[in-house]
């Protein structure tokens, strides 16, 4: 359940519109900061009070002023939270619709959500925390579309297991000896990597890493 939570924006009008949101939503537990510095220290106190916050909402930019920063960017304020709570929930509410940036920060920084700012923003927030309350993770509709075309291609079964065993841990150069004890054609490291970098191509993804995190979160392995 979420009860409480920390706004970071610069944005006085947007951070009224997330918290007008939120109450419409039951919630009136919050907190609001314009300065990245000022999110964590927050945070921080929280933590050391046992008063943690369930949930950061925070934009990805923050423009500059004549106060000095520690950490200028969300993404940045991302991390430097998860050191100091693991297990705080992220949303993050930003104008970029990039795919390959909102894609990174579901990959390498475990976010929760996405939300762009937009037309039909506040409906979305209230989507995301809906999900996030459930344990569920809250794509944007606009990246969901694109992977459902990248998907257009099917997972075969010899896709399905190479990419199983390097979720497993199985270095990519190991896998063609896992695929001759089971009999599995073709089992040559070529044919393995030309079919790994085929699928990575077509998922505009550059790790093997990426790639098993994403089937894991569709569920296909």
């Amino acid at each position: 359940m979420i009860k409480k939570i920390l706004i970071a924006e610069d944005h006085e009008s947007a951070s009224i519109s997330v918290q007008k949101t939120l109450e419409e939503l039951g919630i009136s537990d919050t907190d609001y900061v314009y300065y990245c510095d000022d999110a964590l220290t927050k945070i921080k106190h929280a933590v050391q009070t046992k008063q943690s916050y369930d949930l950061l909402i925070t934009d990805l930019s923050f423009e500059e002023d004549d106060r000095v920063q520690h950490i200028s960017d969300g993404v940045a304020l991302i991390a430097a939270t998860r050191s100091l709570q693991p297990d705080l929930k992220v949303l993050v509410f930003s104008a970029t619709k990039d795919a390959v940036i909102i894609e990174k920060l579901f990959v390498e920084q475990s976010i929760d959500a996405y939300v762009r700012k937009a037309r039909n923003d506040a409906k979305e927030l209230k989507l995301a925390i809906e999900h996030i309350s459930k344990n569920q993770r809250y794509f944007p509709r606009h990246l969901v579309q694109l992977v459902q075309q990248k998907n257009a291609h099917e997972f075969t079964g010899f896709d399905i297991t190479i990419i199983s065993l390097l979720a497993k841990g199985t270095l990519q150069k190991d896998i063609p000896f896992h695929l001759q004890q089971s009999n599995i054609k073709p089992s040559g490291l070529s044919s393995v990597e030309k079919r790994l970098n085929h699928i990575k191509d077509m998922l505009n993804f550059t790790k093997n890493e990426q790639l098993v995190a994403f089937c894991k979160d569709k569920g296909i392995i």
